[in-house]
């Protein structure tokens, strides 16, 4: 029994989300099939993150088990043949060793939102970007966004069905940067709530359009009241960049 690693991107907008659901179809079936069509058995494949429907992944990372003497060549290539016509390619396939869990042993993940700050419609983006037509004051959004670093109880930026046990956090990165038109908001910790991303770039949005201020963000992370914090921000602009491990 071999234990392979495997580092993936993908578009969101095919998806239902990462996790198995009977609503349609998800990343996590779309590669346990396509295992099984190689392999012809059935496995149980576990990711690093459960993104959402609609959000993309730039550096997933998932494990699976497999009673198969193969190479790490052939699962790289049989997976990207198996896996069409849905919109993931597996960047990397390599064996490790049964101690590793893709999700159990991560240290830290990655996110990255983009939002394209034009009037002028997404012809490229479209589906790949949140498009905020108002100004952006991005270096008042990056300001505020401190506030949120360090270990707090973000209940104020969880969804409301959330499943975590805890609110509390630790938010390592949290930074907004614009180049031209593009404004880009990364943040990085160990693990995130269900929408946290989302909910605080929502947030950061009206900063930066100075309908909030960083007290008023401040205000909202101490209320530790969903109602009490901004929009959630749409899936199309966000992106799982990676995982760290020990």
């Amino acid at each position: 029994m071999t234990r392979w690693k495997l580092t993936l991107e993908y578009d969101g907008r095919a998806f239902v989300g990462w996790q198995r659901q009977d609503n349609g179809p998800s990343v996590q079936q779309t590669l346990e099939e396509a295992i099984q069509r190689f392999s012809g058995t059935e496995v149980r494949v576990h990711g690093a993150g459960r993104t959402d429907a609609g959000v993309h992944a730039l550096a997933q990372v998932a494990h699976f088990d497999l009673d198969k003497d193969t190479t790490a060549e052939t699962v790289h290539g049989a997976l990207n043949a198996h896996v069409r016509p849905w919109p993931v390619a597996i960047l990397a396939a390599e064996p490790v060793t049964e101690a590793f869990h893709a999700r159990f042993s991560a240290t830290g993940r990655r996110y990255l939102y983009h939002i394209v700050n034009r009037r002028a419609p997404l012809a490229l983006d479209r589906g790949r970007a949140w498009q905020v037509v108002r100004p952006l004051d991005a270096e008042a959004m990056n300001e505020a966004a401190q506030v949120l670093l360090g270990r707090h109880d973000f209940t104020t930026f969880r969804a409301s069905l959330c499943q975590a046990s805890s609110p509390i956090r630790t938010l390592d990165r949290l930074r907004v940067e614009r180049d031209g038109n593009d404004v880009r908001i990364t943040a990085a910790a160990r693990s995130f709530l269900h929408h946290q991303v989302r909910n605080i770039v929502g947030s950061l949005v009206l900063v930066g359009t100075a309908r909030w201020t960083t007290a008023t963000l401040q205000e909202a992370l101490e209320a530790r009241d969903r109602a009490r914090g901004g929009p959630t921000a749409p899936p199309d602009g966000l992106y799982f960049t990676g995982v760290s491990y020990a």
